[in-house]
């Protein structure tokens, strides 16, 4: 919809780029969901990227593909080419392995993937408590099956991020036949004839402006962007456009539906005998020796993604594969953008990898300017809400595991008291947060509420794709940005593809 010019926020963590970034108008669209009855009838901040490089520019750089029965599901229900052995060889070509084309991975393309740059004796001694309770330790996540616990590895190149714009759009910025105009409000689609001609956007210097699309007119703004640009265009739900004052071109059911997320459980744990980012970043000498180390070497606690160890488990032993993921945190505090807690502490989040519940993304004007209504109805089904008490208590068995004994941790969230599953309910709904991963609201299948074929077109109107997040039919295993690479780079193919040998 809207960007700004790249800035620089290459140094992530909790006391400066947060405040900078996650919450800021200037980077972020700030927008807020509607209040969810199962998450204790709040409303939370939505961040979604609005800067270049989108939210590959503020997010936690975490390198995640998803697992191979993530991607055999989405070819399963009819989508050719997107099976886990059909896009396993396009995320090595898109890969430069810090340590070359091994582990699994690629190397010598744009995305940049990196180890991390800091330990904490902390996170190593919850690594070893997770091995007590059955999750193994592995050397790296993304080969197919994540079961075990590592240390994620990130998009960063020498300690700084390495957005979508470093990989891809920096690199090309010269060539004549692009243009990046920034500060643009997308207004609508021309649509004629049930066909894309192109996009009409208005621009504080160049006021209402349109542009021609020559083959194709491509919408990549994302789960919130992409539903609300189509419905504003007359592509939707009938009975919504029509309630909005909304023209329709074509009735498509499912724009804006199907929208879910992964939702972390934040449990939080006090400490003692050991140090945590909580003391270091709550210290003035501590800041000035993490700024000292970072500048001299690039290590340490300003090159590392708010959360840093991750590890993947079953839920039951009924579950396929991994169905909870924990992102281990070696710190706490009240919500993102808080100050630190003045104690030593950690913050094990567990989340649902595969959410039951779903919501939706609903124009709620014919100003594309006014925010769209957007509800997740987080932790609705009854399974989502039996897998979060799973995880809870799951999370409870390995911090009291042995190798954590000598920290004794103390659970002050949600505390000891609570103990009944209802209890428990009730506490992942007042915990539970989102880890910004939107999906699915122009979902790829051949179904009743498919926005896309598997080649990313939208359904019914001529030389329009959805090429982003949107798209994809159900949630991946993990963090998200890795797989929308992906979505990016079969897209890019579909279109070099269809314009035939003879297209310039």
């Amino acid at each position: 919809m809207q960007s700004i010019p790249n800035e620089d926020y290459s140094i992530f963590n909790f006391f400066t780029p947060y405040p900078l970034t996650i919450a800021n108008p200037r980077t972020d669209w700030c927008y807020k969901t509607e209040p969810d009855e199962h998450l204790a009838g709040r409303s939370i901040h939505y961040a979604r990227g609005r800067v270049l490089g989108g939210c590959s520019s503020i997010n936690a750089m975490i390198y995640m593909r998803g697992q191979k029965e993530d991607w055999d599901e989405w070819a399963a229900r009819g989508n050719r080419g997107w099976s886990w052995d059909e896009v396993r060889p396009l995320f090595e070509k898109l890969e430069d392995y810090q340590h070359g084309a091994v582990d699994g991975y690629g190397a010598g393309g744009e995305m940049r993937v990196e180890d991390p740059r800091v330990h904490w004796e902390i996170l190593d001694a919850w690594r070893e408590a997770a091995a007590e309770c059955g999750i193994a330790p592995i050397k790296v996540f993304n080969r197919g099956d994540n079961a075990g616990c590592a240390y994620f590895q990130m998009n960063q190149k020498r300690g700084r991020r390495w957005s979508a714009t470093n990989a891809f759009l920096r690199p090309v910025m010269q060539r004549a036949n692009l243009t990046v105009l920034t500060n643009a409000l997308t207004t609508k689609l021309e649509i004629k004839d049930k066909t894309a001609q192109g996009v009409h956007f208005r621009h504080p210097q160049h006021g209402e402006c349109s542009v021609e699309a020559m083959r194709e007119t491509i919408l990549a703004a994302g789960s919130i962007g992409s539903p609300q640009i189509l419905q504003l265009s007359g592509i939707g739900p009938g009975s919504l456009l029509q309630s909005r004052g909304i023209k329709i071109v074509h009735d498509l059911a499912g724009v804006g539906e199907n929208l879910h997320d992964h939702l972390q459980i934040r449990m939080q744990y006090r400490v003692h005998g050991v140090r945590t980012l909580n003391e270091r970043a709550n210290s003035l000498w501590g800041k000035a020796a993490m700024g000292l180390e970072y500048l001299l070497l690039r290590t340490g606690p300003l090159t590392m993604p708010p959360s840093q160890l991750g590890a993947f488990a079953r839920s039951d032993p009924a579950q396929p594969t991994p169905n909870i993921e924990w992102h281990v945190q070696p710190l706490s505090l009240d919500k993102f953008g808080d100050p630190l807690h003045d104690f030593p502490a950690i913050t094990p989040s567990v989340c649902n990898l595969r959410p039951a519940s779903r919501g939706w993304v609903r124009i709620t004007s014919p100003d594309p300017a006014a925010y769209p209504e957007i509800k997740l109805n987080y932790l609705e089904s009854d399974e989502d809400r039996r897998v979060a008490v799973a995880g809870m208590r799951f999370t409870r068995r390995i911090m009291a595991a042995k190798a954590l004994a000598k920290y004794r941790p103390e659970e002050f969230r949600p505390g000891p008291g609570v103990i009944e599953d209802k209890d428990l309910e009730k506490a992942a709904g007042e915990l539970g947060t989102t880890i910004f991963h939107p999906i699915g609201s122009c979902k790829m299948g051949n179904d009743p509420l498919a926005v896309v074929d598997d080649r990313l077109r939208v359904r019914g109107i001529g030389r329009l794709r959805v090429i982003d997040a949107s798209i994809m039919p159900r949630i991946t295993s993990g963090n998200t940005n890795a797989p929308t690479y992906l979505i990016a780079e079969k897209g890019a193919a579909f279109l070099r593809e269809d314009a035939g040998p003879s297209a310039p």
